[in-house]
């Protein structure tokens, strides 16, 4: 769910809008450097030119081709279940709207097989963009030739156009160029402000921006780059890293990355038996990667090669089944009975991590600390996310780097609390491997 990042993302276009009518030279050398504000904004290392750059001069009577993510759950009715990807589309489309653009809107739905299903179109979302941008949305029930040219040639300046789903077509997927050619040939330019699928390079999200010009940021997506990329590339020190999950194979990528940037490494989750595994310690009938023990123990002298504290939990809560009702009883890592499975970190880990993070000034978490769905194996994840919620208030920054880390901090109701939630998913954690996101590498420079 995206829910967490609309009050950002919101507050970063109505910073912007209040300046939309005048030229911005200020702003621009803004986004290039690194920026700290009374609410910690953070701008990316790789700074692309974002939506807030574009004056009304920019974009007064200017078709542009916008490409959100509003692949929304729908429920059997095809009434929308959970609305919080159209609402995260709302900051950037009234930008545009209010200054006078012919905006031009387009994503994918659900994984339609071959050509359109009528399950898949973006009829849904119409009515809903309506209410929120409080004026009427059109549609159309193609993205591409002559209903949609005569559509655009019927638009006018501050209205919105729906193009129903891109992935009515294969050659989107394929990122055809002819395919992208169509797609660019009734707009002026281009805002991709769909971060969950910018690590796809798709004909919508990288191919139209050799067709058209400029090609920015949206307010959304550039919110994620500022912190997943720009606060972990410069971070406020001392920087920690949580890593959690079930599997190290999984994080392999984001730990190495990680490594070479924080200065503590904190690691939770069903990977660390692995680790103590290479440690030599015997850990009952908790998940081990056997291929992966000379892994960890290369990471552990990396680690120590390049002074970074590694902190792995001291006690665990183990239980004699993987089941909510199993028998627990929490021990010494040292002490893992035979026959019983480490579920969560235990409180004596907990008050350690919350220790050690009370010193830093910015954390990234991924991944929970425990199987934190059942509750009685819940306390670590939540204790590190009422953690991380306290260092928030105090100015430290705050970094929820996608997956089940969100869901978490969503269950624990602490997400208004925190810097910034990452809704990427699959883009979040190719970001914080350090690889190139092809949907932002294909976006116009600061």
């Amino acid at each position: 769910s995206v829910s967490l990042s609309l009050l950002a993302c919101s507050q970063m276009a109505a910073t912007t809008m209040s300046m939309s009518t005048v030229a911005r030279p200020a702003a621009r050398v803004a986004r290039s450097a690194r920026v700290h504000t009374s609410n910690k904004r953070v701008v990316a290392a790789m700074a692309k030119k974002s939506v807030g750059d574009l004056t009304k001069a920019d974009l007064e009577g200017k078709k542009v081709f916008v490409r959100a993510d509003l692949n929304v759950p729908l429920d059997g009715d095809l009434k929308i279940s959970d609305d919080t990807r159209v609402r995260a589309a709302i900051p950037t489309l009234k930008y545009l709207v209010e200054n006078g653009a012919k905006v031009l809107l387009t994503s994918h739905l659900g994984r339609p097989k071959s050509g359109p299903e009528d399950k898949f179109r973006l009829n849904p979302v119409v009515p809903r963009l309506s209410e929120l941008l409080d004026i009427e949305v059109k549609k159309v029930d193609d993205c591409i030739g002559a209903d949609v040219e005569k559509a655009v040639a019927d638009l006018g300046n501050g209205e919105v156009l729906v193009l129903d789903n891109v992935r009515f077509y294969s050659e989107e997927t394929a990122n055809d160029a002819g395919f992208a050619e169509k797609l660019a040939a009734n707009a002026d330019l281009y805002v991709n402000d769909a971060f969950g699928t910018a690590h796809r390079a798709h004909a919508s999200t990288e191919g139209v921006t050799k067709f058209l010009s400029p090609a920015v940021a949206g307010f959304c997506m550039q919110k994620e780059l500022d912190y997943l990329d720009g606060a972990v590339a410069n971070p406020e020190r001392p920087f920690a890293a949580i890593v959690g999950g079930s599997k190290v194979s999984s994080k392999i990528g984001v730990i190495e990355s990680l490594l070479a940037k924080c200065d503590k490494l904190f690691l939770g989750g069903g990977m660390i038996f692995t680790f103590y595994q290479a440690q030599g310690l015997s850990t009952g009938s908790s998940l081990v990667e056997e291929d992966k023990i000379e892994l960890a123990k290369e990471l552990m002298a990396k680690a120590e090669e390049m002074g970074v504290e590694i902190v792995l939990p001291t006690d665990v809560v183990v239980a004699d089944a993987f089941d909510a009702n199993a028998n627990t009883q929490t021990v010494s890592v040292k002490e893992i009975p035979e026959g019983w499975m480490g579920l969560d970190i235990g409180p004596d880990s907990l008050k350690a991590f919350q220790s050690k993070l009370s010193e830093c000034k910015s954390v990234i978490w991924n991944g929970p600390m425990g199987v934190f769905e059942m509750e009685a194996f819940a306390k670590g994840t939540f204790g590190v996310a009422d953690t991380l919620a306290e260092m928030s208030e105090k100015g430290a920054i705050t970094i929820i780097g996608g997956g089940d880390s969100v869901a978490a901090v969503e269950k624990a109701g602490l997400a208004d609390k925190m810097s910034h939630i990452s809704t990427g998913g699959g883009a979040s954690l190719e970001l914080l491997e350090g690889k190139v996101l092809p949907g932002v590498a294909a976006l116009d420079e600061a």
